[in-house]
């Protein structure tokens, strides 16, 4: 049995991580998941051996654990509504691939259903069947969630964090922040800050 935890923020948490049960269980069945089975051994053998460098090596083997154990979890569940469905289906994965990668892009459904291999309305109806909210709600969030990230995690200035996220103004962006999280981006840096 593996046990393990992690502090996340309660607002705003991932759809995915919204969606885990209190408990995963994955069997341990003989030939099912055997990259998990070859990780946790791999795990095992730097905590129980105490090589040099396994301070360093298990804390990245537990996130890539956590990791193989959403996939596997991700593959269970396949076909299920919720996020399990939506990285399961190709199409839809392939959206969220998209709007993951260039959030900057100014995204239509049209080019979202093409880069999923679907027609505009087809797409719409599936990703919101799937994903729980139509396709450029979910952009919009996903560009607050990642300006969010970057105005914890950098020094760079409220317009280039405007820019990496779609808003071709400041302002614009600051508005559309506000709405999403109730204070202005250099007051949310402020208060990740102290």
């Amino acid at each position: 049995m593996v046990c393990g935890a992690y502090r996340l923020r309660r607002y705003r948490p991932h759809p995915l991580l919204r969606d885990l049960p209190e408990v995963l269980h994955l069997p341990a069945a003989p030939g099912r998941h055997p990259g998990l089975r070859a990780l946790v051994q791999l795990l095992g053998d730097e905590l129980a051996a105490h090589p040099p460098g396994a301070a360093v090596v298990a804390p990245s083997l537990v996130d890539a654990l956590l990791v193989y154990m959403l996939r596997a979890w991700l593959g269970e569940t396949a076909g299920s509504p919720g996020w399990s469905g939506a990285l399961a289906d190709p199409a839809t994965a392939r959206a969220l691939a998209a709007i993951h990668g260039d959030p900057a892009r100014a995204w239509t459904v049209e080019q979202l259903g093409a880069a999923a291999g679907l027609s505009r309305a087809a797409f719409a109806r599936r990703f919101a069947s799937l994903v729980g909210e139509p396709p450029l709600t979910y952009l919009t969030r996903w560009r607050m969630t990642t300006a969010a990230q970057l105005l914890r995690e950098s020094d760079r200035p409220v317009a280039q964090v405007a820019a990496a996220v779609g808003y071709g103004s400041a302002f614009a962006f600051s508005k559309a922040f506000r709405r999403e999280y109730a204070t202005t981006p250099g007051g949310y840096r402020g208060a990740e800050l102290s």
